[in-house]
């Protein structure tokens, strides 16, 4: 079984900037820069045949290429308390249907359609009984941030390896978004 996922990578410097957001938060999980992207589509564990499948779907898609932002952090909580510290993005409509597309896709391989609210972020930490005064100095202190814009002119499937460090993602295919 693979535990996949499609997204979009960003740029090295993008991510090192990233980077330089985490610490002062107790209690976090920083991600790894070389981990940082945007989900466009989480897949979760499917076997090889369904992966094949999911992968020639993903190739038939046509997109432009676009422009997106980096802009502002935010959290996400569970039962009132802060699980997630992420970064907003900020694209044009070509993001929202590209998204689109990459679900469409997943359905056509067999998976079921993706219901939940189109958010895109990219994490940067995961927190495990944070203090909250903290996350709100830390989202206080960064709340103005803004990278870009960067073009995108590809996504890509990846496989999620879950190990006790951390994930580690692998690229298994790229997709080229139209130029022009």
């Amino acid at each position: 079984m693979l535990r996949l996922f499609v997204a979009l990578d960003l740029p090295e410097p993008v991510r090192e900037r990233l980077a330089g957001l985490q610490g002062g938060v107790p209690g976090a999980r920083w991600a790894a820069p070389e981990t940082m992207h945007l989900t466009l589509r989480f897949v979760g564990e499917v076997d090889d045949p369904t992966a094949r499948d999911l992968d020639a779907a993903l190739s038939r898609v046509d997109a432009p290429a676009f422009e997106l932002s980096i802009v502002g952090v935010d959290c996400f909580q569970a039962q009132r308390r802060p699980q997630t510290l992420w970064a907003g993005v900020e694209a044009g409509p070509e993001l929202a249907r590209l998204r689109d597309k990459v679900d469409r896709a997943a359905v056509a391989a067999g998976l079921g359609p993706d219901d939940r609210k189109f958010r895109p972020h990219v994490t940067l930490g995961r927190l495990k009984q944070a203090p909250r005064e903290r996350v709100a100095r830390w989202m206080a202190e960064n709340g103005l941030l803004r990278l870009g814009p960067v073009t995108i002119d590809r996504f890509a499937l990846y496989s999620s390896h879950l190990t006790a460090d951390g994930p580690i993602h692998e690229e298994l295919a790229e997709y080229p978004l139209t130029i022009g």
